[in-house]
């Protein structure tokens, strides 16, 4: 009978589990501190120079006509003024009242004409600049006539210098255009027609690396002050983006806005420098600048006027980062306890990195959940948010969940419900076994080996039904039921045409005509060659009332010469050594309809062979399942079968079982999702076993929406943004993790080289397109066609009809190449984002280069066995 060992628990199996549950805990919030480390630049007192300000709300913007208030004016205003006493504007025809209202608060300001294509606007602008510096000489104590002219290309050196000869001959405040530095090197005759020299530094633009960015913009002073002696000098912008898009060395971050800004500060005010941040407040309208998600974040405080970081003390990148931290925590903390006690008898290790996978998971759904808030996001990144952040959530869940089968397998003291070869009964006392073969056009040499096995049998109490259903040509199946005359009466053939039903409908058929003193009906595939002891050894399971199934591992033979076979014949080994002992711990394994045995009397009782669904034999599992029996699951190859013959019968076969495993999910929906029959672990193993096929499927739906999206990033940039962080570290990371465990699994449980593991891999990604099918149609379609697997070669011999099975693959392949060749092109490695979605477009074209490269291999391989 199957063994339920004593297995050895923990001493204080709740104890031991509140500890490791903090621990684990521990370690988040110890992650989350390390994350944001305080940082201490020196701290900053007194006055700032001066603030580059926009005076635009969080929801208000140019583009949309949306203007602050004077009492919004007027409360910016004086917040600024309690750490400044100069501000700097950029347009006179926006907020002209802001002038008047900075009067009131005793601020001076610099203030400045927006110059550019527009020639009648900037007519207005400098009419207004010139009325403005009249009216408030008191208040308005530079005047800069255009910001970035020239390096925009929007007028010539000529044109502003006319303008500024013009505007320096209208008003008393001294006069300055506002460029780079490099722009008044390039054109060092402007300096003849201002009265100071105003320059923008930003090293962050420059790529340098924040602990070089301050030496770096002071050089750049120190260059247009030695190269224009005698003018004064200007920093008219400087400053450091709290968040956005990395700019080659340069990262956006609070900490490092902090760091940069305050030592700016401390060096300026050494060096005596008039300077002017920028900017005061945070403008998400900026975003849509052409300078990316960068451009909103240059604010000291942020679009709802808080201060971003303090002036004095140290400085962290998240304050709110404790609470976060013990959120993720307490969301962990009874999952954690739940866990390590229910599974005391795991080892200490894998109880421990399962807690932390736990902890992890809830980690990153906090910061998930959260980081959104750090950003100014538009109505389109929400709606991605709203769909992404449930698809987010669904891959931790397939990551818990593999990470609980990598755990089990790997850290479990031994199997509680193992089952091994029994002692033969004698003849007296074997059930009697009627052994079901169905097949449908199958070559009659193969078949004729698999009846020679069950020929040779050691047992005395048995049948043989062979029960071809739908055989057209009888020169495929006459030869079969010849040989069964031939073998005795212990051997019975039948020919159906025309049969409904497919295989089901075949073993209903052979069911009805089961010798009526058979308790066991036992099938398998018609390429199977069986082990002689085969019955004899696992017969004797049945003397127990309660099982119901015994169920051998779906095993190969004659693929070790050939490269496709053997790839392919490793990578079915896997979930026979790994996935089934892991389910069978909770008696929840996966029917074969090949290889397995069935009580007779529970298979009537429960309602034969299902036709509704073409994975029959899963039905059937579950099912008897469902009616309280026990399946019995004896890892020892007792038959060996074909591989497929070619990556579409491979292909086919995959997309036949997630078709099935669909409409037994949507059959037996209320089983699984509600208290009965079935234990908790049975509904566990039933929802959650496919989820890596579910993933396949949503794998194919995030690879179309990240085609479209990277065609629009590429052709029309100012409408499609590069996708947060936020969406693409924990999909990076689920790829890592599932490979990761993948392979740590083939070396612990399947017999194999690296060089078998990696190319099961191989075959196992390739079929990923051909499950998403399976899914999704199972999904949305009642039925489809059984298509029996092909287990000899039905290809053509020419290179192009080798890629004839995966042409869709082919097609998504070139597409994902396309696309990173695109980003390539338009974003280069400029922007972290733009990395990290390249790197994720590559690894969405696994699955589809691997389809190809299997095909090519079947293809090139042949159909020699052995």
């Amino acid at each position: 009978m199957s063994a339920t060992a004593a297995i050895p628990h923990s001493r204080f199996p709740l104890f031991s589990a509140i500890v490791l549950a903090l621990l684990a805990a521990a370690l988040n919030i110890a992650l989350w501190w390390g994350g944001n480390y305080p940082h201490g630049p020196d701290d900053w007192h007194g006055k700032i120079s001066g603030f580059a300000v926009s005076f635009f709300q969080r929801y208000q913007s140019p583009f949309k006509q949306s203007y602050p208030s004077d009492e919004e004016l007027g409360a910016d205003l004086k917040l600024l003024h309690r750490y400044t006493d100069h501000i700097r504007t950029y347009t006179m025809q926006q907020n002209p009242q802001v002038y008047r209202l900075a009067q009131q608060q005793g601020l001076k300001v610099m203030a400045g004409a927006e110059i550019d294509k527009r020639l009648e606007n900037n007519e207005r602008e400098i009419e207004l600049l010139i009325a403005k510096a009249r009216a408030y000489p008191d208040t308005i104590t530079r005047v800069i006539v255009g910001n970035e002219v020239l390096f925009r290309n929007d007028l010539t050196p000529e044109q502003m210098m006319a303008y500024l000869d013009r505007v320096r001959a209208a008003v008393r405040q001294p006069v300055s255009i506002a460029e780079p530095d490099y722009i008044w090197l390039k054109y060092p005759e402007l300096a003849q027609h201002v009265d100071y020299i105003t320059i923008h530094l930003f090293p962050f633009w420059n790529g340098v690396v924040r602990h070089n960015a301050v030496d770096a913009a002071y050089g750049a002073y120190e260059s247009i002050v030695q190269r224009f002696p005698g003018k004064p000098v200007v920093v008219g912008e400087i400053g450091w983006p709290s968040n956005g898009d990395r700019h080659e060395y340069a990262d956006p971050s609070t900490s490092n806005e902090a760091i940069f800004v305050r030592d700016w500060m401390n060096r300026a005010k050494a060096a005596h420098i008039e300077y002017y941040l920028l900017e005061a407040f945070d403008q998400p309208w900026k975003e849509n600048l052409g300078e990316g998600r960068t451009g909103a974040y240059w604010g000291i405080f942020n679009a709802d006027r808080q201060l971003k970081f303090p002036l004095t003390g140290p400085v962290v990148e998240d304050t709110a980062w404790p609470w976060k931290a013990l959120a993720a925590s307490l969301l962990a903390l009874l999952p954690m306890i739940l866990f390590a006690r229910r599974f005391s008898r795991f080892k200490l290790v894998g109880r421990f990195f399962f807690c932390a996978l736990i902890q992890l998971a809830c980690g990153l759904i906090v910061w998930a959940a959260t980081l959104p808030f750090n950003f100014y996001l538009s109505w389109v990144d929400w709606t991605m948010l709203t769909l992404l952040f449930p698809a987010q959530i669904a891959i931790l869940a397939i990551l818990l969940i593999n990470g609980f089968e990598f755990t089990e397998v790997l850290w479990r003291p031994k199997w509680m419900r193992h089952a091994g070869m029994l002692k033969p009964d004698h003849p007296d006392q074997q059930p009697f076994v009627s052994i079901h073969l169905a097949c449908y056009n199958e070559p009659p040499e193969m078949v004729i080996v698999t009846l020679d096995s069950l020929a040779a049998l050691d047992y005395q109490n048995y049948e043989v039904l062979v029960i071809d259903n739908n055989t057209k040509d009888p020169a495929v199946w006459e030869p079969v039921q010849a040989y069964c005359e031939k073998l005795g009466k212990r051997f019975r053939f039948f020919h159906l045409a025309p049969w409904p039903g497919y295989k089901a409908g075949a073993l209903n058929f052979g069911l009805k005509e089961t010798a009526p003193e058979a308790d066991v009906v036992a099938v398998i595939d018609a390429d199977y060659e069986v082990r002689a002891d085969w019955l004899s050894t696992l017969t004797g399971y049945f003397h127990d009332p309660k099982v119901a199934v015994v169920q051998c591992p779906q095993a190969h033979r004659e693929f070790e010469q050939n490269t496709f076979r053997r790839m392919t014949a490793w990578e079915y080994d896997g979930f026979f050594r790994i996935g089934m002992h892991h389910r069978n711990e909770r008696n929840a394994i996966i029917q074969h309809g090949t290889m397995t045995m069935v009580r007779r009397s529970a298979l009537e009782g429960t309602g034969g062979w299902s036709e509704w669904t073409i994975c029959e034999d899963a039905e059937l599992g579950l099912r008897l399942m469902h009616a309280g029996y026990d399946l019995v699951y004896v890892d020892e190859l007792m038959g060996k079968g074909l591989t497929p013959a070619d990556f579409k019968a491979y292909k086919s076969q995959r997309y036949r079982w997630a078709f099935g495993a669909m409409q037994i999910l949507k059959g037996r929906w209320h089983w699984m999702t509600q208290k009965g029959p079935l234990s908790a672990g049975q509904r566990f193993h039933f929802l959650t076993g496919w989820f890596s096929w579910f993933a396949d499927a949503l794998h194919l739906i995030f690879t179309l929406m990240a085609l479209f999206w990277t065609a629009g990033m590429v052709a029309f940039p100012q409408y499609f943004s590069l996708p947060m962080q936020l969406f693409l570290i924990p999909v990076i990371g689920f790829f890592f993790a599932k490979a990761i465990f993948g392979i740590v699994l083939y070396r612990a449980r399947v017999p194999c080289s690296w060089r078998d593991t990696l190319m099961a891999s191989l075959a196992s990604m390739g079929l990923s397109h051909a499950i998403a099918r399976g899914i999704l149609h199972g999904l949305t379609r009642e039925k489809t066609s059984f298509v029996v697997t092909a287990k000899s070669r039905r290809l053509g011999g020419s290179n192009f009809a080798a890629f004839a099975p995966v042409r869709e693959e082919l097609l998504m392949a070139l597409a994902l190449m396309l696309c990173i060749a695109g980003m390539a092109e338009a974003f280069g490695t400029r922007y972290i984002e733009g990395t990290l979605w390249m790197i994720i477009l590559a690894a969405q074209s696994i699955p589809y280069v691997s389809a190809v490269t299997g095909a090519w291999i079947a293809h090139r391989s042949g159909d020699k066995a052995g």
